[in-house]
């Protein structure tokens, strides 16, 4: 059985072969029908060769690899764990069936990448060039800036990713800077990446870029937000990135969305299917605002609205501040009794 969940598998990878490389071989480059790359591992080089297109099995299949130098072979299936370090399969399945459920930007059409015509700053092709341009978390700067802030679990993030020297422009006059970023893909509700979110971190990951704002967005960012996990029926919403992922440490299951701000919380598309939605509040008058506004709209469309509150500005505050028990129990008694038991594990 868990070698036709392979077969099965490699196959589906194979369709999506290109954005497979691109997010987990993004040291190597597209070389007409193959990508290149140093090996398995993503060391930078050209000798590993990926077939980009090809037949579902057999002969020349998509997503086959071949290293000349070691004389290593194998598909996309071997490329996830290799690069990622993964031993067990299971692991190694949870991990692709994971970025199979994921947006990718549509390839460039041969033509327009031959030419790489210029797009408007800040829309949402110009927000798909970048994540196109972006390393996996795993490993990065920005996985540590986020250690630093109590973040450790991050499961199902893979909608972030990382830019070693992400370009930061001042509002105004002034020098352009680079410095490490962390990218976050804005998703429609169809998975449709329309827009990005940069966070500017230090150069060792120890907090924010010294640059203000710290934090841009591009693209069409109305409606849409950084999605973690496929909403049904239960659904929490709010503003920042890390005021999200601080609540993914207690609820690592519980789809969630990210605004970006209070007022594209207040905005933010309902789901099909939800029918109880969490509004994580900021503890400001803004947070107040987009609260009032988004339980109104939830309620006129027959949606569950309950709000969870931080004892400080945010949950991140909260977690830094107080630990992670501390949160767990916050949010315990916040949260409907059914939803405990279906997205709150036991503590170790």
């Amino acid at each position: 059985m868990a070698r036709l969940n392979a077969s099965a598998l490699a196959q589906r990878l194979g369709r999506e072969a290109e954005a497979v490389c691109r997010y987990y071989l993004s040291n190597g480059v597209k070389q007409g029908n193959y990508w290149q790359v140093g090996d398995v591992r993503n060391t930078p080089g050209r000798s590993m060769f990926v077939r980009l297109t090809g037949p579902e099995a057999g002969r020349g299949a998509a997503g086959k690899w071949t290293d000349a130098q070691s004389g290593e072979h194998g598909d996309l299936l071997d490329v996830i764990g290799e690069s990622l370090g993964l031993v067990d399969f299971a692991d190694i399945a949870e991990e692709a069936r994971r970025f199979l459920s994921l947006p990718h930007p549509e390839p460039e059409p041969k033509s327009r990448r031959a030419q790489t015509p210029p797009v408007p700053s800040g829309s949402s092709e110009a927000a798909r060039r970048l994540w196109r341009m972006t390393q996996p978390l795993t490993g990065s700067l920005a996985e540590a800036y986020f250690r630093i802030r109590g973040i450790t679990d991050l499961r199902g993030t893979a909608n972030l990713r990382f830019h070693p020297n992400c370009y930061w422009r001042p509002e105004g006059d002034g020098p352009t800077e680079t410095w490490p970023a962390m990218i976050a893909a804005v998703t429609d509700l169809d998975g449709r990446i329309t827009g990005a979110h940069r966070t500017w971190i230090q150069r060792d990951g120890s907090g924010k870029a010294p640059v203000y704002p710290p934090r841009k967005a591009m693209g069409d960012l109305l409606g849409n937000a950084v999605r973690f996990g496929g909403a049904q029926d239960v659904m929490a919403a709010g503003e920042g990135i890390e005021t999200i992922l601080s609540l993914r440490q207690v609820l690592p299951i519980m789809p969630m969305v990210s605004a970006l701000s209070a007022g594209h919380l207040a905005a933010i598309l309902f789901p099909p299917h939800l029918r109880r939605l969490y509004i994580v509040r900021d503890n400001d008058p803004a947070g107040d605002v987009a609260r009032d506004s988004l339980v109104d709209r939830a309620i006129g469309a027959g949606i569950e609205a309950i709000t969870l509150s931080p004892m400080l500005g945010d949950f991140n505050d909260d977690l830094v501040s107080f630990g992670l028990e501390a949160l767990r129990a916050q949010i315990r008694v916040q949260i409907a009794p059914e939803d405990v038991s279906r997205f709150m594990p036991r503590a170790p």
